[in-house]
């Protein structure tokens, strides 16, 4: 026979403060893991929709997966589009899209100081922050291509102007409120007003700055070009652009799906995602052993009770069933908790990173999983000071104080 179910409930309630401390230390657990499993599906997922199957990047064979490493000539993107006939045109216009692509020190320019802005001479009107950010000089073409881009605020940027992705503020490591349209940017020692902001549905984009190209090749003293996106037709191969590419050796590019290339990401930062599941597996150690060391603290002060409830008839696996009823019902309250604590705080803070930045993807899979470490710590931890108990004998349970 199993001691009733609001048996637990009640020894739950006779002993508040101990409780209330296993109750803080489960919750910081699972908070913890939620966190960690956040990290690795934002990055999944940001790489995941990142990349559209109809688009083709061109770009210098010895960059590797580093794009912002890639130099080609200037001339390329003519050579593809009187090249190649597989292009996805539209009114006559074919969509190709010449792009440099660099990591630049970027920093905030003090409004306060903006009217000093064209005193060069006054070098406190210099940025207040310096944190390197991603540019990309683009045409007005690029939007033919990069189809996920959406405007949300202003406009598209002018002559020494940019564009600022949702999350290049956390990119720079910057408030978002420094990172406004009508703020001013400076890199390349020169000053770019912000004229808009935009997202790509969640997508890399999302936390690059995007200015007009011959703008930043001006002010890098750059001709060239990092790569060349061009549209394929719905259902297109892109067996012709790495043709061209294979013949033309002397170009030294290369072509590939959008795609294959953050697949190939995906693969690259495939040790920092092991990294983290290891994280998840070390804090959930680290849990169910605290979780432990506290049902042995409060089993220890229960040997009595435990051996009068023997004395009465109970079964030791009925005893034991209650004890673990105790850590799941702490258990399951604390993943709810830190469940909520996780949707409110944590989803959707952006997180820097090599690639840019991206969200903590605090979805349905990260609280399942953060749910279930927080059950089966609950089920574990509360069995093997269960059994230490049991194990003392009845009379020697009922003496003690």
């Amino acid at each position: 026979m199993l001691l009733p179910w609001e048996y637990g409930i009640r020894n739950l309630a006779r002993r508040p403060v101990r409780t209330s401390l296993t109750l803080v230390a489960m919750t910081t657990v699972v908070v913890l893991i939620l966190v960690v499993v956040g990290f690795v599906r934002g990055l999944e997922r940001s790489l995941s929709v990142s990349g559209d199957r109809e688009v083709v990047l061109v770009y210098s064979i010895n960059s590797a997966e580093n794009i912002e490493n890639s130099s080609i000539a200037a001339q390329t993107p003519r050579l593809l589009t009187a090249s190649l006939s597989g292009i996805w045109k539209r009114f006559g216009v074919p969509h190709v899209s010449p792009e440099l692509y660099m990591g630049i020190r970027v920093g905030v320019v003090d409004s306060n100081r903006a009217a000093d802005l064209h005193d060069r001479t006054n070098t406190e009107a210099v940025s207040e922050s310096d944190a390197l950010g991603l540019v990309r000089g683009v045409t007005s073409q690029a939007p033919l291509v990069r189809r996920d881009v959406r405007i949300l605020s202003g406009d598209w940027p002018g002559p020494n102007e940019v564009m600022v992705g949702e999350l290049a503020a956390a990119k720079l490591g910057l408030p978002a409120n420094q990172i406004v349209v009508g703020n001013t940017l400076e890199f390349e020692s020169q000053q770019w007003r912000i004229s808009g902001t935009f997202s790509a549905g969640g997508s890399a984009y999302e936390s690059e700055i995007w200015c007009n190209l011959p703008d930043i090749q001006s002010a890098t003293k750059r001709q060239d070009l990092s790569l060349v996106a061009i549209r394929l037709p719905p259902g297109g191969s892109s067996a012709e652009a790495e043709l061209f590419c294979k013949e033309r050796i002397d170009l030294e590019i290369q072509a590939i799906r959008e795609t294959q290339y953050y697949g190939g990401l995906q693969q690259h930062y495939g040790p920092v995602r092991h990294l983290a599941w290891m994280v998840v597996i070390l804090v959930a150690a680290a849990g169910f052993f605290a979780g432990m060391n506290m049902m042995y603290g409060a089993v220890s002060g229960r040997v009595r009770e435990i051996a009068t409830l023997q004395a009465m008839g109970f079964r030791r696996i009925a005893i034991v069933v209650s004890l673990v009823q105790e850590g799941v019902l702490l258990a399951a309250t604390a993943s709810l908790i830190a469940g909520g604590i996780a949707l409110l705080f944590f989803r959707g803070v952006a997180i820097r990173f090599t690639m840019g930045a991206f969200p903590l993807e605090i979805d349905g899979v990260a609280i399942l999983i953060g749910s279930c470490v927080g059950l089966v710590l609950g089920a574990l931890g509360a069995m093997p000071p269960a059994f230490k108990a049991l194990r003392q004998s009845v009379a020697v349970g009922l003496k003690s104080i």
